[in-house]
């Protein structure tokens, strides 16, 4: 009996997946490389988690890392997510794993799957259930019974379903590694002998699991063969295996870095983190990953820290919304090319170290077949230099390495930046009624709203004198706890009568804290990133007779790692009221009542799945600068198809839904005005978190990622807890695109380009640099905002004309590009007027619109 055409097409499918990723591959390795059936592989990884992101995202996110130059594809198995209760298990939407990594398998690229299963990540707890610290006698990653117990379960549950789904190498799919643990070694010694016997009985217990793959230990220095030991951080050129039959692995080169609410917006330039790479491959590395490649959304209580923002967005090559970051996204491609015309010298070639000055090397590979690759390195982080390598003279920019894949011709140099920039814009959308809204006027948009009485509005949970630990409290279930209490306050007292306000003094472990008096709120306290308890004297009106004072104190996502990170609390320690005619009242021993989350949680108004319900009032006017308060409303989405975020800037703080789909805390809480940001960031020289931030006195997030996803054609329910107050009406839509494109290119600049390579090398005269402009899809160049060739300065979206500039730039570009969708220029004489700026190094800058 014949095949019919579905089963021919499944069996031609099912033959290039295997065939794209190796039909059960042997994978091995030596101090070189990886080597997959017999062949020596480069792996360039790129870190994608994919509950940071949502479904229909994975293919264009994995695409686009693909097409960045990429064939490994990283990420952790987020416990928490996955294990909500002992034995309860959850593999659903965006924690699908299964899906996400046949994703990968289909578009041809390799897996590194990081079990852990603890995984830190700025992830809430660490990526560890909540649920697993109160299981009695439990210790986290220590040798500790109840823990190892756990945590062998859930690995064997992660690797069965593995290979259940066939998905290790060593069945023909796309998994060629895995890790235990995470960055272990940075606390082994904090558990004393403890920490010892569990890091080797933990790299005992995966090798048993008998994968057919290599296991890696992260910054993990004592990590027992076979198990590969591996770096993490800004810089791995210097790291060297514990074992001599070990390849060189860095599984975290951090791109940018976290924000956390507050505090200003780090960013780590693309030259440096080129420099970075180059490096690592220059002495000797063969696997490298980003982390993150895609840093994606924190959404719901996801985030850990505490205080990391729902934005994960880690200025990565790929942004929170899916677009690429340009020009880091593109400089990086061209980086991954170059190091790809280097391959078989790199993992096959002998190396020779050669010095070319005091802070210049170069390293040489050449392979059998006398294929010859060098990297020409200058690590002076102030001057540029010129050496001379194989009787040839070459000019290498301060904190810069050139490639050489032939060991003469420069096709690529870390601070050369030419590929393209973007402008990108959020456009403002007002929130659009739905049409099967049932309000008379459709142009108004129908709100429910649902106010909190503050303080406890169910059967308390207990009574008791003093306070308890917020997180041993609530154990996760919700960010919220209640505390109320009354005092008496005697009509004598001198506040009362006009003189100065009674102040509400408060001491917390963390992390957040609103004060009610009399159903009022009276004010905030909060900690940070850095410090998570506070102080807080917070005026407050008092009255005659009794007052009641309610505390809604609140967590932020909890500790992410650290030494026994698992026991630290959060909450108040001490409440006293001063300016009473007696002086101090301490209502630290007051009897107080407790009570767990908000009704509006217990009446699962964030689901979202009718508009009518009886603990709603409609209207057309929601309150605003009103506590406590739910707001529902029912919305079309935003038109077009560009990525979407939820505008909060008018909001306070909160947590907001649509369709039931958790969008996560929002908080336009402002950074510091006074703090060290920088208009121009000096790429050269080590980098740290705070060397190139932005953003002061500025929201550290105002844009809330909605996927595009989560949105119905109509009647999407838009539901938004406020905390202390906000103008609903002000909420808005944004639409993240690209507006502009940007090209900055120097005479200097490699005229051999890593696409051109196979031709260009031929012919290396004739070759110009050469700059390059593509508007994204469906869009064309209307205009060109700028243009100079001559010394400009600035970056893309603020160029400057320098003293020295070709008055006919802009009509040159006008005419090369023009109603085109992309567009190339050569730096040369036909071009433009090569007697401007004589005996300098000429530069062309560009920003061109596209609609």
């Amino acid at each position: 009996m014949g095949l019919s055409i579905i089963s021919l097409h499944c069996l031609i499918l099912g033959l290039f997946l295997q065939l794209a990723v190796g039909y059960g591959s042997n994978v091995s390795y030596d101090s070189r490389s990886f080597i997959i059936d017999g062949q020596r592989k480069l792996l360039i990884s790129t870190a994608i988690h994919y509950p940071r992101s949502v479904p229909a995202m994975w293919p264009g996110l994995i695409q686009l890392a693909k097409e960045g130059g990429a064939n490994v594809i990283e990420s952790y198995v987020f416990w928490n997510g996955h294990e909500l209760s002992p034995d309860n298990y959850y593999f659903e939407g965006r924690y699908d794993l299964v899906k996400f990594i046949k994703t990968v398998q289909q578009s041809g690229m390799y897996m590194m799957l990081r079990i852990g299963p603890f995984v830190a990540a700025e992830w809430n707890f660490g990526g560890v259930p909540v649920w697993l610290h109160y299981v009695p006698g439990t210790v986290f990653r220590t040798d500790n019974e109840p823990w190892k117990y756990y945590m062998k379960k859930f690995t064997t549950y992660i690797v069965n379903l593995m290979k259940k789904e066939r998905l290790f190498a060593s069945q023909g799919g796309p998994i060629i590694m895995a890790q235990v643990e995470n960055e272990y070694g940075y606390y082994e010694q904090s558990y004393g002998d403890g920490g010892k016997k569990y890091a080797m009985w933990a790299a005992k217990m995966a090798l048993s699991q008998n994968i057919g793959v290599p296991w890696i230990m992260c910054q993990q220095w004592d990590a027992p063969a076979p198990v590969i030991n591996t770096c993490n951080g800004f810089y791995c050129d210097d790291f060297t295996p514990i074992s001599s039959n070990s390849p060189k692995i860095w599984t975290e080169n951090w791109p940018g870095w976290f924000k956390t609410f507050g505090d200003v917006d780090p960013h780590r330039p693309v030259e440096d983190v080129a420099y970075a790479v180059a490096r690592f491959f220059q002495k000797g590395g063969s696997v490298h990953n980003y982390y993150m490649y895609h840093g994606g959304t924190n959404f719901g209580r996801t985030a850990g820290g505490p205080f990391i923002t729902t934005s994960y967005d880690y200025d990565a090559p790929i942004d929170e919304y899916g677009l690429p970051r340009l020009p880091k996204w593109g400089h990086l491609k061209e980086l991954h090319g170059a190091l790809k015309l280097c391959e078989n010298a790199l993992i096959t070639g002998e190396r020779t170290n050669v010095s070319l000055g005091p802070q210049q090397e170069a390293n040489v590979y050449i392979d059998s077949s006398g294929g010859c690759a060098a990297f020409l390195a200058n690590m002076d982080n102030k001057t540029d230099t010129v050496v001379k390598f194989r009787n040839m003279t070459y000019h290498l920019p301060a904190w810069s390495v050139s490639i050489l894949p032939d060991c003469k011709n420069v096709v690529y140099n870390t601070a050369k930046v030419g590929s393209q920039a973007s402008v990108i814009d959020m456009v403002p959308e007002d929130l659009r009624p739905s049409m099967v809204s049932p309000s008379k006027d459709l142009k108004a948009l129908q709100w429910e709203v649902f106010v909190e009485k503050p303080g406890i509005w169910a059967k308390p949970e207990f009574n008791m004198t003093g306070f308890v630990d917020h997180i041993n409290t609530t154990k996760d279930t919700t960010d919220y706890l209640w505390l109320t209490t009354s005092l008496y306050v005697d009509s004598n007292e001198k506040f009362l009568k006009g003189s100065s306000s009674p102040v509400l003094s408060v001491k917390s472990k963390g992390h957040a804290l609103h004060v009610f008096v009399n159903q009022e709120l009276q004010g905030s306290g909060f900690g940070n990133g850095t410090v998570f308890s506070f102080e807080s004297e917070i005026p407050i009106s008092l009255k005659a007779g009794k007052n009641e004072i309610a505390l809604l104190s609140m967590t932020v996502g909890l500790q992410t790692a650290g030494p026994k990170y698992e026991w630290i609390g959060a909450g108040l320690t001490s409440v006293e009221i001063k300016g009473f005619n007696k002086g101090t009242v301490n209502l630290t021993k007051f009897n107080w009542t407790y009570k767990i989350g908000l009704l509006g949680e217990y009446l699962n108004l964030y689901k979202g799945e009718t508009l009518k319900s009886t603990n709603w009032v409609s209207t057309t006017e929601p309150p605003k600068r009103k506590p406590l308060t739910w707001y529902k409303a029912l919305v079309d989405p935003p038109s077009g198809k560009e990525p979407v975020g939820l505008d909060m800037i008018h909001m306070g703080k909160g947590l907001a839904w649509l369709n039931g789909e958790e969008i996560g805390r929002y908080w336009p809480r402002k950074s510091p005005k006074h703090h060290d940001c920088v208009d121009h960031c000096d790429y050269r020289g080590k980098f740290l978190p705070n060397k190139c931030s932005t953003g002061c006195g500025e929201p550290t997030q105002r844009w809330y990622h909605v996927p595009r996803s989560w949105f119905k054609p109509s009647g999407n329910v838009l539901v938004i807890f406020e905390e202390t107050g906000g103008d609903p009406t002000q909420i808005r839509f944004s639409k993240r695109k690209a507006s502009g494109v940007c090209s900055l290119v120097s005479e200097d600049h490699p005229s051999i380009t890593v696409d051109s390579w196979t031709t260009a090398v031929k012919d290396t005269n004739d070759k110009k640099p050469t700059a390059q402009l593509s508007c994204p899809s469906n869009t064309r160049i209307s205009a060109i905002k700028f243009a100079s060739f001559g010394n400009p300065s600035g970056a893309c979206g603020s160029y400057n004309q320098g003293d020295c500039h070709d008055p006919n730039s802009a009509s040159v570009l006008e005419k090369v590009c023009l109603n085109r969708s992309d567009c190339s220029i050569e730096l040369s004489k036909e071009n433009f007027d090569l007697s401007y700026c004589p005996g300098t190094v000429r530069s062309l800058a560009v920003e061109a619109v596209c609609s």
